[in-house]
């Protein structure tokens, strides 16, 4: 018989869980020159998470609210489900819009729900114009995050629902350049740095005017200042979006997403899935394109030439570049700026010696490989999450 001590009894485990979640969701009120607690806290559910001089406000909801807003959790109010998460429209009582994201009741995976809580921890402190942001949060009855309700859907939704017409130029333009600067933050300017690892079309949100969001932050890791990559298994992601090095050998860094914002972007220049039905990923099918300089075939046929020659030189060209086989030579989200927003670029500086270049045509890995080798290690991040 399992002790009540022991740490696999599940009343112990959920008593530590609860009490951590009680301890990071802290309902005591601070401000920046009073840290005392408030003697209303258990009426007032306001919480603040204290990152060094910044101290974003995040709002604790009751359940009730969570529930009463999305009457009930509806089935009409769901609009996105993953393997762990199920998201929910809903209105607050001011008339505001909110998703909910839900851990599922039927998850009883502790890895998931830890994963949940690092969504939180990680996407708690961002501030980018490009990158959700964190509205609130509820414990009680389950695990919820809140955020602003993006009317546009995602990216992915955008491009491959065959009841809408093709996205203009401008708009997929303002969409590169936008969720580009949006990963330049979690990389370079966050206060730490931030690998999304599960970057790609279903996971950029739109706010009504068409500014792209970086969301869902499930796989998400930190990278000490001190390290230049982590290890981490088991690997996880999206089939299409992987970079070799990590699920060849499950090295992760800022590169892992460059590969992946690579994908990406040739996914919004072509309107082409990163999967195709034939099992043939996006950046196999545009490798020799790119490496003839054949940019205009990339682009969406049903654009109609409606496009600007010079953004597609340049977006094609930061392409190539993210999705090389080798992370020592794709280049970091500052150069991929560069290289999309036509500054001055050195191209000699991103010459591949001419052996490095003739074992990568040799040696890059596709979907087909991909699928050839996988096994039970490998997992799928939940799809359309958001």
């Amino acid at each position: 018989m399992t002790s009540d001590h022991s740490p696999r009894n599940p009343r112990r485990m959920k008593y530590i869980r609860n009490n951590s979640f009680r301890r990071l969701f802290s309902l005591k009120r601070r401000s920046l020159g009073d840290e005392s607690p408030n003697p209303d806290a258990s009426q007032n559910r306001d919480c603040f998470l204290l990152e060094h001089s910044r101290r974003p406000f995040w709002k604790c909801f009751s359940f009730e609210e969570v529930f009463e807003a999305t009457d009930g959790f509806s089935s009409e109010n769901l609009v996105g489900k993953g393997g762990y998460a199920e998201v929910y429209r809903g209105i607050l009582s001011d008339g505001e819009e909110i998703a909910v994201k839900r851990l599922t009741k039927t998850s009883t995976d502790e890895r998931k729900e830890k994963e949940f809580l690092t969504e939180i921890g990680t996407i708690g402190h961002v501030q980018h114009p490009n990158v959700l942001s964190l509205l609130g949060c509820c414990i009680d009855n389950g695990l919820y995050l809140i955020f602003h309700f993006s009317s546009r859907g995602s990216v992915a939704s955008l491009l491959h629902d065959d009841k809408l017409g093709p996205i203009d130029w401008k708009t997929r333009s303002k969409i590169a350049i936008g969720t580009a600067r949006g990963l330049h933050y979690l990389h370079k300017d966050c206060q730490r740095r931030i690998i999304h690892r599960d970057i790609k079309s279903s996971n950029i949100l739109l706010t009504a005017d068409f500014e792209p969001l970086i969301s869902d932050f499930g796989l998400a890791k930190w990278l000490p200042t001190q390290w230049s990559h982590h290890s981490i298994a088991p690997i996880e992601g999206t089939f299409g979006h992987l970079a070799p090095e990590y699920y060849l050998h499950g090295i992760v860094d800022e590169k892992t997403d460059v590969f992946a914002f690579g994908v990406f972007l040739l996914e919004v220049i072509s309107g082409r899935k990163p999967v195709d039905g034939s099992h043939q990923s996006l950046h196999t099918w545009a490798k020799p394109i790119l490496n003839r300089g054949e940019y205009e075939k990339l682009v969406d046929p049903r654009l109609g030439g409606a496009y600007d020659v010079t953004q597609l030189k340049s977006f094609s060209l930061a392409a190539s570049l993210c999705i090389r086989e080798s992370a020592l030579w794709r280049p970091t989200m500052t150069e991929v700026l560069d290289v999309m927003e036509d500054r001055y670029v050195d191209t000699e500086r991103w010459k591949m010696p001419e052996e490095e270049e003739a074992e990568e045509k040799d040696e890059f890995w596709g979907f087909e490989d991909l699928e050839s080798e996988w096994d039970s290690s490998f997992s799928i991040s939940p799809h359309n999450s958001m």
